[in-house]
C-alpha cells in the first residue's frame, strides 16, 4: 500500500479543484453540483460547501446513483444482486451547468453511466466532470474538466479514495 495523498494533501487538492471550476464559470448562477454515489458525494459535498464560500451564494448540491444505468449491471460475472440507493437532487437540473464529481476516473463507463442518469433528470446546460484522482486507462472516450491529482498507478493497482465522512480518515492510496 502506497499513500499518494494525504489528510492535507486531499484538502489542497479540493481547493485546487474549487480554483478551476471558479476559474471556468465564474459568476455563473446557474452553476450546481452533483456527486456520483458514494465517494463523489462526500466530494461534491466538500467542493459546493467551497464554491458556496468562495462565491457567496449557495451553490446547489445533489447526489446521483447510478447502479441502474451501469453497463455491468447484468454481467454474468457479476456475484451479488446491485444495491439500488436513491438519487438526491432537490433542485431542477435544466439549463444549469452541472459539476459532475466523483472521485476516481479510470475507464470512464461510471461518468457514462451518470450522464445517462442525469439526462433522465433533465436537460442540462452542459455537464462538466470534476474528478478527485485520474488514473488514466480509459475505455470509453471521457476526460476530466477538472483534475485534482494524476496517478500512475499500474492497470493491475487499485486506487482507492478515503474520506473521513464514510471511512474514518482522508487519504488516497494505491494497492
Amino acid at each position: 500500500m502506497k499513500v499518494i495523498l494525504d489528510a492535507a494533501q486531499i484538502e489542497q487538492t479540493i481547493r485546487d479543484l474549487t480554483g478551476q471550476i471558479v476559474a471556468v464559470n465564474c459568476g455563473d448562477a446557474d452553476l450546481a453540483v452533483v456527486g456520483i454515489r458514494s465517494r463523489g458525494e462526500v466530494l461534491a459535498q466538500r467542493l459546493a460547501a467551497q464554491l458556496s464560500a468562495e462565491s457567496g451564494k449557495v451553490i446547489p448540491c445533489g447526489t446521483l446513483d447510478i447502479t441502474l444505468y451501469r453497463d455491468d449491471l447484468n454481467s454474468p460475472e457479476g456475484l451479488a444482486q446491485p444495491v439500488v440507493r436513491t438519487t438526491e437532487i432537490g433542485f431542477d437540473i435544466s439549463d444549469k451547468i452541472i459539476v459532475l464529481v466523483d472521485d476516481v476516473l479510470h475507464t470512464g463507463r461510471s461518468a457514462r453511466a451518470a450522464m445517462d442518469a442525469l439526462i433522465d433528470l433533465g436537460r442540462p446546460r452542459a455537464i462538466r466532470l470534476a474528478v478527485l484522482i485520474d488514473r488514466g486507462g480509459r475505455e470509453f472516450p471521457i476526460q476530466a474538466d477538472y483534475t485534482g491529482y494524476s496517478s500512475d498507478a499500474a492497470p493491475g493497482e487499485l486506487v482507492q479514495v478515503r474520506f473521513i465522512e464514510c471511512d474514518g480518515k482522508d487519504e488516497v492510496i494505491i494497492e
